[in-house]
């Protein structure tokens, strides 16, 4: 699609940026705009966190609150918002976000609502749901109904916020993030047999990586030449220490937690030593590893009842159900199939212009 008709420094609507404490997203995808030529003299951020000088170099206004509780950030924050033509939720998930769109309706059509995954998931998937979940659950609702706008590149993302919020809403189509963007790197995949295979399991110390299923599902193996590796660096500290223990006690020396984050050029190192990645979540989530690691040419498994299945089947990409794991690889024709449209699909030429949509419309 060309978009040499929009001009990028034309697009001059206040944009806000709302984001949760996690700025490894938010850095990269502000550094994307500034490298491809976006106008950010409109943008305005609101982010969740410790104050970073990082964003000074972007000369737009940001504002950091470091919890849910500051009162007089979300005085600010709820300025910033009737001064926006936009508002770009990059998960929608603040409770104060969610009280404002309540409290002031006329909000909501301004509002971009980027799906994370657990923003749209959180009520459907509490085990045990307490008296504050719903009422949390009460707003999510009345406020989620009258959303305009959605983003996401997962359809069925897209499907269940209809389905379960009666959501209306225009969809953008948009895998928004650097760190889904398609990364090469210099790799045979003629599997050493005499190396062991190395196997991840899961993304994170979140507990909705089920990590403990997939090593009963692993047992079997554990005396053939396998290594398993399970990143932990962040998420639940105390489920890390947990399933750290529990990795060790079934595989010993053949199981490695990544306890600290590493550079984003280390890790797709490390990814690139993958042999075969197993998300057992029961969510959509962790795509950026995923496309990483099927980029790569690396054989994944994933359950085939999540969201991200069916993305990945719409463009063709062959994944492993999770149900019939196995040590087997994908042959070399497959692995060349799944790169070339990794590549296409997750290029910064499609990025870039999903951007210039999203800001121009």
């Amino acid at each position: 699609m060309l978009l040499e008709n929009i001009s990028l420094e034309k697009v001059k609507k206040k944009i806000l940026h709302i984001f949760n404490f996690e700025t490894k997203f938010s850095k990269d995808y502000f550094d994307f705009l500034g490298d491809n030529g976006f106008n950010l003299s409109n943008h305005s951020l609101f982010h969740y966190g410790k104050v970073d000088t990082f964003f000074d170099k972007f000369n737009f206004n940001y504002t950091f609150s470091k919890s849910y509780f500051s009162i007089w950030k979300h005085i600010k924050l709820l300025r910033m918002m009737f001064n926006s033509n936009k508002i770009i939720a990059h998960n929608l998930a603040s409770p104060w976000l969610l009280l404002y769109l309540y409290l002031f309706p006329k909000l909501t059509p301004k509002v971009y609502w980027v799906i994370w995954g657990k923003d749209l998931y959180f009520y459907q998937l509490l085990e045990k749901k307490f008296f504050y979940h719903r009422v949390y659950e009460f707003f999510r609702k009345k406020v989620f109904k009258n959303i305009s706008q959605i983003i996401t590149y997962v359809d069925g993302d897209a499907k269940l916020a209809y389905d379960w919020y009666s959501v209306n809403a225009k969809i953008y189509k948009s895998f928004m993030y650097p760190s889904n963007l398609y990364k090469s790197y210099n790799t045979t995949h003629n599997k050493n047999i005499s190396k062991p295979l190395n196997i991840q399991v899961g993304n994170s110390a979140d507990p909705s990586n089920n990590h403990e299923n997939v090593f009963l599902k692993l047992l079997k193996y554990r005396n053939d030449n396998i290594h398993i590796f399970a990143p932990l660096s962040y998420g639940d500290v105390k489920h890390a220490e947990k399933i750290n223990k529990l990795g060790k006690n079934l595989f010993g020396s053949k199981f490695t937690p990544l306890n600290k984050f590493l550079k984003p050029n280390e890790y797709v190192e490390y990814l690139n030593n993958i042999d075969i990645a197993i998300f057992a979540q029961k969510r959509q989530q962790a795509l950026g590893n995923i496309i990483t690691l099927i980029g790569l040419g690396k054989t994944v498994y994933l359950r085939k009842d999540v969201s991200t299945w069916a993305l990945f089947e719409n463009i063709s990409v062959k994944v492993k159900n999770i149900e019939n794991l196995t040590l087997n690889l994908f042959n070399s024709n497959q692995i060349q199939s799944n790169i070339t449209i990794i590549k296409d699909e997750f290029s910064p030429k499609n990025l870039k212009e999903q951007q210039v949509i999203i800001f121009a419309d």
